[in-house]
């Protein structure tokens, strides 16, 4: 009798993850576990890796071409509307390698150096570094901790920004450290903001595919009038364990956006590969079921971060996530002190966190107590990086 397949979430190959090229366990030491670039530790859906075979053998490597409208853009437009209750405009959509490139072009194109882009803080550290380089000012909208979790003031938002002379508003929805997954009323305060300011808006909504019950992503170009203002960038890469690939997806909704994109010259942005483009359209076409098995995992992985921090023997204060596969940590009452925990865990417990100072770099924002986890893991594997992390802090 033909044996069923194994649980591909149950258990993950630690030395196949060292051996190969990817910078979360080949950059460390062989006894320590990663748990801090935000990719998963688990393989791809099974007709991403069909997909993939199929261009491999038929060595087509050859620069890409498809009759008619881009495959990748087709299926972002249909995902859109399938899971996410958004049709976005058709002819707007153009093809990048990732949301970091996508950020910086738009603000190289929707601002001037000196002119203020907010965002969100804590933020993932390379749109933080991207802004900076680029001569522009963060303007931080600082994400506060309340009894039922994290959020941020929408009262006087308007005003703020305009004193801070932002040109521009990067919306990460999901939000990447905290997992929050923003409600339509605090979206709607942003886009009041930006419609009253004519801010240019970056939606990041790449973590869309990973949300908990019982929230709900609502695309930010799906609220109305404020589409016409509004960059939507997204991409398989987070939810179907395909960064290495490289392949984004840009819905310029803004028109000055799209002129300015237009006069580039042609080739200034490149163009993701015949594979890349693949297996992003095998991930959004034919991966759900992939996707809803590992969000069953992921969802049990959360409660047991939630569990354990409860137990802490310090007032953690800890947030499950909304979305994502991301714990923000916080080690203010542990024998980590306040500063530095995650290289304090590194050394002593042997597992590799996200640094949370650098989640507010090139902003007043502290965020020095806390670290990120990333709990995208087999769970016998999470055990182990959390009982780790309490006897080194025992």
């Amino acid at each position: 009798m033909k044996r069923p397949p194994a649980d591909p979430f149950e258990t993950v190959d630690v030395e196949r993850l060292r051996a190969g090229h990817g910078v979360k366990w080949g950059s460390l030491r062989s006894d320590t576990i990663g748990a801090w670039v935000a990719d998963m530790d688990f393989g791809v859906p099974p007709a991403v890796r069909e997909g993939l075979l199929r261009v491999t053998e038929r060595e087509d490597f050859g620069y890409p071409y498809w009759p008619g409208e881009d495959p990748v853009v087709e299926a972002f437009e249909e995902r859109m509307a399938a899971r996410h209750g958004w049709r976005p405009e058709p002819g707007l959509a153009r093809v990048f390698t990732d949301l970091l490139q996508i950020l910086q072009v738009m603000v190289e194109y929707a601002t001037e150096p000196g002119d203020g882009v907010a965002i969100h803080v804590p933020a993932y550290p390379p749109f933080l570094a991207s802004i900076a380089r680029a001569g522009r000012r963060i303007v931080p909208l600082p994400m506060t901790r309340g009894e039922t979790g994290w959020g941020f003031a929408a009262a006087g938002l308007t005003g703020r920004l305009r004193e801070q002379g932002c040109r521009m508003l990067v919306v990460v929805n999901p939000q990447n450290p905290t997992g929050r997954v923003f409600t339509p009323a605090e979206l709607a305060s942003l886009a009041e903001a930006a419609e009253e300011l004519d801010l240019v808006v970056l939606a990041d909504e790449i973590h869309a595919d990973l949300v908990y019950a019982p929230h709900r992503h609502v695309p930010f170009a799906s609220l109305g009038t404020v589409a016409a203002r509004t960059v939507t960038a997204t991409s398989a890469t987070k939810a179907f364990n395909i960064a290495g690939l490289r392949c984004a997806v840009a819905h310029v909704g803004h028109g000055r956006m799209r002129d300015a994109l237009d006069r580039a010259p042609l080739d200034l942005f490149g163009t993701p590969s015949v594979l890349s483009r693949v297996a992003t359209v095998a991930a959004w076409r034919r991966s759900d079921a992939w996707l809803a098995a590992l969000t069953r995992t992921l969802e049990r992985n959360r409660d047991l971060v939630e569990k354990w921090a409860a137990d802490l023997p310090w007032e953690a204060r800890y947030h499950s996530p909304q979305g994502t596969y991301l714990g923000w940590l916080d080690f203010t009452g542990s024998p980590a002190g306040a500063a530095a925990p995650a290289e304090h865990l590194e050394r002593l417990a042997r597992v590799k966190l996200s640094d949370g100072a650098e989640f507010a770099r090139h902003t007043a924002v502290d965020t020095a107590a806390f670290a990120r986890l990333n709990f995208a893991t087999s769970t016998s594997n999470l055990l182990e990086i959390l009982d780790r992390v309490t006897t080194a802090l025992a």
